[in-house]
């Protein structure tokens, strides 16, 4: 995970992609007994390495080990939304939460209950899904790239840009284009958000 983050966060060289799904593949032979490391594996694998299949074959193994797993649904919910499955991304999200509604990482299902409102045009809901993302985690640039995208869509312009420089202060090499082929994101959603975001200010 510590890869996949450096991965996302910091150019997205080729290294820590590399290094994120070597330490998957590892994770899961090793880890078979181990919800949590199937799951965190199975993530790194499907965001990194772009095989959803073998990422949802590690988080059924580790939901037969831990059914009440609320970081399998929540992680399994990023991967679904930003796959374009944004019906099953918001089951998903809602699932975890309601496992373990204070989870540290329930910013990550507000974030795939966002995207998934965008793609299928919900904006107002996309914006009420983000900021409850931003509250629960200030810090998390790929939620800002989100809220822009809503709010531009909705015409808030000024609100959209703020959120715009937010990703720029969080992640200052930021490209929307090259976040979007990093995690594989589905054709339908990077053009359902890929406007939005030139005209709250974002390159490309």
């Amino acid at each position: 995970m510590c890869h996949h983050c450096l991965f996302l966060r910091t150019g997205l060289q080729e290294v820590n992609r590399a290094a994120s799904i070597q330490h998957a593949l590892a994770a899961m032979l090793l880890g078979q007994d181990d919800a949590v490391a199937l799951t965190l594996a199975g993530f790194s694998i499907g965001m990194d390495g772009h095989d959803r299949a073998a990422a949802f074959t590690a988080f059924e193994a580790a939901l037969d080990i831990s059914p009440s797993s609320a970081l399998t649904y929540i992680l399994g919910s990023v991967i679904l939304g930003w796959g374009g499955e944004a019906e099953r991304a918001i089951e998903w999200s809602e699932r975890g939460m309601r496992l373990s509604p204070f989870d540290s990482w329930a910013f990550a299902a507000f974030d795939a209950q966002a995207m998934s409102h965008l793609l299928r045009g919900r904006y107002d809901e996309a914006c009420r899904a983000a900021y409850k993302s931003v509250q629960a985690n200030p810090a998390h640039s790929i939620t800002y790239v989100q809220l822009a995208a809503a709010l531009a869509k909705l015409g808030h312009l000024d609100e959209a840009r703020a959120a715009a420089a937010r990703v720029l202060e969080l992640q200052p090499a930021f490209r929307y284009g090259r976040q979007f082929a990093g995690v594989n994101c589905a054709p339908a959603l990077a053009e359902a958000m890929g406007g939005a975001l030139r005209d709250a200010g974002l390159l490309e």
